[in-house]
């Protein structure tokens, strides 16, 4: 099976290198090899009812599969160089921009049509942060919702499925590189390339690794970001998501001086549970259709850590810190605001009495025995600071769940066109340490898709 090229990852990244592929050069063979299912059968057995925590599934439907870990995101589209990624690096703001831009009028044409396009451009907001000691970083933002990102998904794997070479269920085990190209060695058989692109996502970060120390890769250490997601009532943050939707707000903190930053905040929004390598952690979704609407809103607090030598494993660090909430609490631990100050662990009592109500069957317990004492003072000090310009935000009643960790792959060492040291294999998207982002992901695969259509 010869094929002019090889995309092996089926999330942003390789969806969007594959589409832009098709544009540029539809005469080329594609095969894109995906280690989860096909889009439709994507499904969570948790039900709420006969399943309520994660079975550890082999393959976990909402990190794997078409449209990768994103698919069943909110479908947050930041178009921004302040943060997602440090593609601009590699190919210019400008550039960056440009592709991020096109890829949100590709989600337009493909049923994202009608969806807000909100942005931080002279909002009275930044200058409430500012007086408080808080930062909002610019950006516009466009929200699809996980309803509307499914449809979209759905439309763009229409359009290419018979153009493209799908192989679902079919995890890569190595890549080799032989003459005239690359072989993807997988359970069902091999794979041949003249080209080949790397895209799996966090979730293929340890055979990442196993990629590039066989394939002599240069690499360099990269950063791991734990936290907690807070949820609390839709009121509270309305002010702000109303008009901004997502706002990244980030606090250098005065004990540390360690920055803690909002990430991936949900309006109406519902919190989930998420298997990374076996890991139980922490994520949030939102919906588009009003039907779905919670009323809370959810989002993330973490607090960034960089290594230095000699310790390498980011990922392994952060990989410690969620395996003792899974080893406490059997997957993830909830617990209120309230008891986390008082020093004392949540109860099943407790959060029957709060006045916010979970959206995620979690395991009251203590965060203080889970979390390392200087990012949970972080975190604990951005709540007081988001009470400035939230009031509320630091009730008893507000809902910390743990731990949420954003691993992050460490970065290949890569040209300005994302090409390593061996001509023609390309990492791209978040498995390449370089994008963080949906927008950033999407861009890259554009970007080395176009440069590809001029060599071919």
């Amino acid at each position: 099976m010869k094929y002019d090229v090889l995309i092996i990852g089926g999330g942003p990244g390789g969806i969007y290198a594959a589409y832009e592929l098709l544009e540029k050069c539809p005469g080329k063979k594609i095969a894109v090899l995906e280690a989860g299912h096909e889009l439709a059968r994507r499904r969570c057995p948790i039900d709420g009812v006969k399943v309520k925590s994660c079975i550890r599934c082999p393959c976990c439907a909402i990190m794997n599969g078409f449209g990768g870990a994103g698919a069943f995101s909110d479908g947050k589209y930041n178009i921004t160089n302040q943060f997602g990624g440090t593609l601009h690096e590699f190919i210019g703001k400008r550039r960056a921009l440009e592709l991020m831009e096109y890829v949100d009028e590709i989600n337009m044409r493909m049923g994202g049509e009608g969806t807000k396009l909100y942005s931080t451009g002279n909002t009275p907001i930044k200058k409430l942060c500012l007086q408080n000691d808080l930062h909002l970083l610019d950006a516009s933002v466009r929200h699809l919702g996980t309803d509307i990102n499914y449809v979209v998904l759905e439309n763009l794997y229409n359009h290419m499925k018979e153009k493209v070479d799908f192989y679902f269920d079919t995890p890569v085990q190595h890549v080799e590189k032989v003459e005239g190209g690359y072989i993807a060695h997988a359970a069902k058989g091999s794979y041949e390339g003249e080209y080949c692109i790397i895209s799996v996502g966090r979730s293929g970060s340890k055979w990442m690794e196993t990629v590039c120390r066989e394939l002599q890769i240069p690499t360099h250490s990269n950063r791991v970001d734990i936290g907690v997601r807070v949820e609390l009532p839709h009121a509270v943050f309305a002010h702000l998501t109303d008009e901004l939707y997502e706002s990244k707000i980030v606090c250098r903190t005065k004990k540390f001086q360690d920055r803690v930053r909002t990430f991936c905040m949900n309006p109406h929004g519902v919190v989930v549970n998420e298997n990374t390598n076996g890991i139980v952690t922490v994520n949030g979704h939102s919906y588009e259709d009003p039907a779905l609407h919670t009323d809370n809103t959810n989002f993330a607090l973490l607090v960034a850590k960089h290594f230095s030598e000699p310790f390498k494993d980011s990922n392994g660090y952060g990989e410690s810190i969620a395996k003792l909430s899974n080893m406490l609490g059997g997957g993830v631990i909830v617990q209120r605001f309230g008891d986390l100050i008082r020093g004392q662990r949540s109860t099943p009592k407790r959060l029957s009495e709060s006045f916010v109500v979970p959206t995620l069957a979690a395991t009251p317990g203590d965060l203080s025995l889970v979390m390392p004492k200087r990012i949970l003072d972080g975190i604990i000090e951005m709540i007081y600071a988001l009470d400035k310009i939230a009031p509320g935000t630091a009730n008893d009643d507000t809902l910390l769940y743990g731990v949420e960790v954003k691993f992050y792959n460490m970065e290949v060492e890569l040209t300005g066109d994302l090409e390593t040291c061996h001509k023609g294999l390309f990492i791209i998207g978040d498995g390449s340490g370089v994008t963080h982002s949906l927008s950033h992901a999407s861009a890259s695969g554009v970007h080395v898709a176009r440069y590809l259509a001029e060599i071919m």
